[in-house]
């Protein structure tokens, strides 16, 4: 049987440093604060936004969360990061992807200073780690790299095949892997014969949404399995692994819900905090 890629434990432990390190802040006279823009009624966006504001209320962290119409123009948007980045008061930005279908996501995103940017997603710090500098990582591939090394998972020299070509996930946690000295296969819908590259992987991480959709059959003996799906079936949550199955085969694995999503808001946290320090500093 695989070892558990417990996120809720991680992130709970992590959580314990993140609430010494805003507390050290703030006896310096210094606040955290994340601003996060939620525009429209999405109901998935909703409970994210209302999951990260628990977290920065469990952390110390002033979480203010501005409700956009629907409606809203992008001229509308840009006036109100533009205004959150000469904030003093806010370390961190945030916009809830996805946007409205009339709204302009790239144009938004780039518009956020990239020292306020939390998710990671400016090009200024997706071009910082693609060419190995300092920079803000995105939350999901920071959380999925903790993981593995959390539970110390062999990463050099390794075999690593992501599924997925994202900018949120797929290629960040790639070169995550890269800078790690793995071997990286970066596999999407066009890929033929996908198992053939499963199978020889280390490492694996899913990010296809697609439920179930890893088998037993694709997967390495002993291979640590990171499962970033979140699907929802018959009224339940699944990953993109097909758990029952591929648990018997797999040496690590991540599970749905409890794995890879605790860790992406903890290391939301991470990035804010982060970015307080560097101000404070």
């Amino acid at each position: 049987m695989a070892v558990l890629l417990d996120g809720k434990v991680l992130s709970e432990k992590r959580m314990e440093e993140l609430k010494a390190r805003v507390d050290t802040l703030r006896a310096r006279g210094k606040t955290v604060g994340l601003a996060v823009i939620l525009v429209g009624e999405n109901p998935a966006s909703q409970v994210y936004v209302r999951n990260k504001g628990k977290a920065c209320e469990g952390l110390g962290i002033r979480g203010d969360t501005i409700l956009l119409p629907e409606q809203t123009s992008q001229e509308e948007l840009e006036a109100l990061i533009e205004k959150l980045n000469q904030d003093e008061c806010v370390d961190g930005i945030l916009v809830q992807l996805p946007l409205p279908k009339h709204l302009d996501e790239a144009k938004a995103l780039a518009l956020i200073s990239p020292d306020k940017d939390v998710d990671g997603f400016h090009v200024e710090n997706a071009g910082r780690l693609f060419t190995g500098q300092p920079g803000v990582t995105a939350c999901t591939p920071k959380g999925i790299l903790a993981m593995l090394k959390a539970w110390n998972v062999p990463l050099a020299g390794k075999e690593a095949v992501v599924i997925g070509r994202s900018n949120i996930v797929g290629k960040p946690v790639a070169m995550l892997l890269l800078n790690e000295n793995c071997t990286v296969t970066i596999c999407h819908s066009r890929t033929a014969d996908l198992a053939a590259h499963t199978r020889r992987a280390d490492i694996l991480v899913a990010a296809v949404g697609k439920p179930r959709f890893i088998t037993a059959g694709m997967v390495k003996p002993g291979a640590a399995v990171v499962d970033v799906g979140i699907n929802r079936v018959d009224g339940k949550v699944v990953g993109d692994v097909d758990f029952e199955s591929v648990e018997k085969v797999a040496g690590y694995i991540s599970p749905v819900p409890g794995g890879v999503g605790k860790m992406t808001i903890c290391m939301l946290m991470e990035n804010v905090i982060e970015a307080a320090e560097r101000k404070a500093n």
